[in-house]
């Protein structure tokens, strides 16, 4: 049976310091080991702490409307949320839609952030991994939603209906519209997709649900991904013809399917859909963007558009083609259902959660994915990140070991720049006062840490960052 913890501290605002400071003790429940790790002098007597002090809670930020149903995964007894109208300068993540995130609006206290959607570049995602803290998206909560609108663009680039449909407007505003229907409807006819081929390029979520669905219409489908995942595999229709480059996909599709991320810089995906691209186009082809707007390279769009009889169908605004009669500019509806922002709102607080309570990282864009397992009777569990440089992880375990620490169980991650580490340490077999508030400094303020955390006890508690020298708790 697993060992119940059950404390509660003196709750002070956080601070910036350069030496440690007395604290208040912390008890594990069912021992007789003090566990010390609060970072902050109570001013009571440590026999006097649960009579005058109360648990905390996560602060949770949000910014957007999000949904109220996702939200309702943080359950009231361990978690505060508030809007970015909300006084949360101590909040401890932030969830987010489309709200394009400052620096400035990233407070010290902040250990996550979490965005309802795939995508992640109204978040600067560089800065925050430089600082030690992991963004998490919600890959697949939106999928469904934006398949349907890009099956549903087909079907307008396919046949002229929004220009039937606003014929029939202007019509029905003359009082011609019976008469005229008739004889007019010649001038919106088109193609069914049955039959058709589809190239669908980026399987992830969305193309693989898009290619599986798009097959069952009886279409033909080709494929292109160089980062295909045995997952998104498993989900695509058993006809479909994988190529080596978009290329060589495009060139025999009368409708192409864009659903790759947006990556900025050199070797990125900015304006990836070029000239060179669109020339192996059919004339007639369709191409539909519910990616990202910044993957086609407008100036080639409207060349292709004006030369032939292609569509072009974009959830995205274009400065350029908004009023080209071969192009439909659709205003960003591709997640906008209750049943996408339900979804992406509960996936984005469960993530929080996990990380918060268990340091598990789970759909992560910048920190390695971990899951830790439970942590083990009579030990107290340590995160730390750091920077991914040699050495770093000897240090941290020497710290341990100096201070007569025994790591029962240990994680140590890395992706790019960044490790991150779990360490439970026993406190079974130390007969005296264990102070972690110690420890927790020595670790935060070695060389290439960045923070660390001590899941254990008041939520929200045990946080600490290594602020350029400075040590804040």
């Amino acid at each position: 049976m697993a060992t119940t913890v059950s404390f509660a501290v003196r709750r002070t605002a956080a601070a910036l310091r350069s030496s440690p400071n007395a604290s208040t003790a912390r008890y594990l429940t069912g021992t007789t080991i003090p566990i010390d790790v609060d970072h902050y002098t109570s001013g009571w007597k440590i026999g006097d702490i649960d009579d005058f002090t109360k648990a905390g809670k996560y602060r949770i930020q949000t910014f957007n409307k999000i949904s109220e149903q996702g939200l309702e995964r943080f359950t009231d007894d361990l978690y505060e949320v508030g809007s970015n109208a909300w006084e949360a300068s101590n909040a401890h993540a932030l969830v987010l839609r489309s709200h394009k995130l400052q620096e400035s609006e990233v407070g010290v206290t902040v250990r996550a952030i979490a965005r309802c959607g795939a995508g992640t570049n109204n978040i600067p995602v560089s800065r925050m991994t430089e600082i030690g803290i992991p963004v998490f998206n919600t890959p697949g909560a939106n999928a469904n939603a934006v398949k349907e609108l890009i099956i549903c663009g087909m079907f307008l680039g396919s046949r002229r209906v929004i220009d039937g449909i606003n014929h029939m407007k202007d019509l029905g505003s003359k009082g011609l519209a019976k008469e005229r229907v008739e004889k007019d409807k010649a001038m919106f006819g088109g193609q069914e997709i049955k039959g058709k081929t589809l190239a669908v390029i980026g399987l992830g979520h969305i193309g693989a649900s898009t290619a599986r669905d798009a097959s069952a219409l009886g279409m033909s489908i080709v494929g292109y991904d160089p980062g295909l995942s045995i997952e998104s595999a498993l989900k695509l229709p058993r006809e479909i013809t994988l190529t080596d480059s978009i290329a060589s996909a495009v060139s025999d599709a009368d409708y192409v399917s864009i659903n790759i991320p947006y990556i900025k810089g050199e070797g990125g995906t900015h304006g990836i859909i070029n000239e060179d691209v669109l020339k192996k186009l059919k004339s007639d082809a369709v191409l539909l963007n519910f990616a990202r707007g910044e993957l086609v390279d407008s100036d080639a769009m409207k060349k292709f558009l004006d030369a032939g009889d292609g569509r072009y169908i974009s959830d995205f605004p274009d400065d350029l083609l908004w009023d080209h009669k071969n192009a439909i500019i659709i205003p960003h509806l591709g997640a906008s259902t209750e049943e996408a922002e339900d979804a992406a709102a509960a996936m984005a607080a469960e993530t929080i959660k996990e990380y918060l309570e268990d340091g598990t990282i789970r759909n992560s864009v910048n920190f390695p994915a971990t899951e830790p397992p439970n942590r083990p009777q009579n030990s107290v569990r340590f995160t730390v990140v750091n920077s991914n440089l040699p050495g770093v992880l000897a240090n941290i375990t020497e710290v341990f070991a100096s201070e007569g620490l025994n790591i029962v169980q240990q994680i140590n991650h890395s992706r790019g720049s960044v490790a991150y580490n779990v360490l439970d340490i026993d406190t079974e077999n130390d007969g005296d006062m264990i102070s972690f508030k110690n420890v927790q400094e020595k670790i935060t303020m070695l060389e290439d840490v960045l923070s660390s955390r001590i899941l254990y006890g008041t939520p929200g508690s045990g946080y600490a960052k290594n602020l350029k020298g400075k040590y804040f708790v």
